[in-house]
């Protein structure tokens, strides 16, 4: 199967469902020509046009109101706030309005849109522009939470986004845009709350998300070596979360490593830790249950300083050891 990156997987997915349906349209900020902060965006404006990739003023509030009135009006728009960090200029329009308005009109209204945005360290970007905020809009009834780790998994997962009747959240790891990985040419979707295994293993299970799975396979392939073999959950969509496939995984391997970019405290780790622990499997754990996650500090600038304040490989193999070998 040929390959693409993560950011080309993207585009096709846009261009794909906007060739299929023409009430898709990609609205933002430096959207058009430039192509989107990271490039996601590029050569779409050349095909659809100013009228179906639309450039914005600065303004996330009213990217946020755009993408929620022309859903309700039949449109299904995809938004790009280029910093996740940004959200919190739209929140307003995304936990008050397009989160509340289906429920509230009894289902005769729907939100049928995405917001696309990344998220994470990594860049340099600093506290302001490297933020993962993803558990703010978990916590908010009504709105849909995607993390995509794969090429093939953000084109599957974006396509059902679109295609979802109501608001999602779409959050894109910046350090994940040149990865490649496998991607069908074709149209496909990947169901909205359906985790996967990336990793089959005996030892113990780290769940992950986003960036975090790829450093979680890097680091299980160190363990192996060390005859400890971990498998890796990929929640994929952290609301709706199945949490059938994270149980059984911890019912098999009866240890869970917990592994996220975002602050620890009022992290996705907490529910994913909770989830574990109200479930048949608790009754199966050896050991408690471990959260590694990103320090409760801002991102520093400072590249040493940042790389320490978030999750790594060596991190994460070294608490997978010591849980496996009891010593946590």
């Amino acid at each position: 199967m040929r390959e693409l990156s993560y950011a080309e997987a993207i585009r096709e997915a846009l261009r794909q469902e906007m060739r299929r349906d023409e009430r898709v349209f990609i609205i933002g900020e430096d959207v058009g020509v430039y192509g989107g902060a990271f490039g996601v965006t590029l050569g779409l404006v050349e095909e659809f046009g100013e009228e179906r990739v639309i450039d914005t003023p600065i303004s996330e509030l009213g990217i946020a109101g755009a993408i929620t009135g022309a859903a309700l009006t039949g449109m299904r728009p995809v938004g790009e706030i280029m910093f996740m960090d940004f959200t919190t200029l739209a929140a307003e329009q995304l936990v008050n309005q397009a989160a509340k308005i289906r429920f509230m009109f009894g289902g005769k209204a729907k939100v049928p849109f995405v917001l696309r945005t990344p998220a994470g360290s990594g860049t340099g970007a600093a506290a302001q522009h490297s933020q993962s905020l993803e558990n703010w809009f978990v916590h908010v009834p009504g709105l849909k939470v995607v993390m995509p780790s794969t090429p093939y998994d953000v084109k599957g997962l974006l396509l059902a986004s679109i295609r979802d009747d109501n608001p999602v959240i779409f959050v894109e790891h910046k350090l994940l845009y040149k990865t490649k990985g496998p991607v069908p040419e074709e149209s496909y979707t990947i169901p909205l709350g359906t985790a996967e295994v990336k990793r089959e293993g005996r030892d113990l299970t780290i769940v992950a998300t986003s960036i975090m799975v790829k450093r979680s396979l890097n680091a299980a392939e160190q363990l192996a070596q060390e005859g400890i073999e971990a498998e890796v959950v990929d929640p994929r969509t952290l609301k709706p979360l199945d949490e059938e496939t994270i149980i059984r995984s911890v019912m098999k391997t009866s240890r869970a490593l917990i592994v996220h970019e975002a602050c620890k405290t009022g992290g996705y780790g907490g529910e994913l830790a909770a989830v574990v622990a109200g479930s048949e499997a608790f009754d199966y754990l050896d050991a408690p249950i471990v959260r590694l996650a990103g320090r409760d500090m801002p991102i520093p600038y400072n590249r040493t300083l940042e790389y320490h304040t978030v999750p790594q490989v060596e991190t994460i193999v070294e608490a997978a050891r010591r849980l496996a070998q009891g010593l946590s």
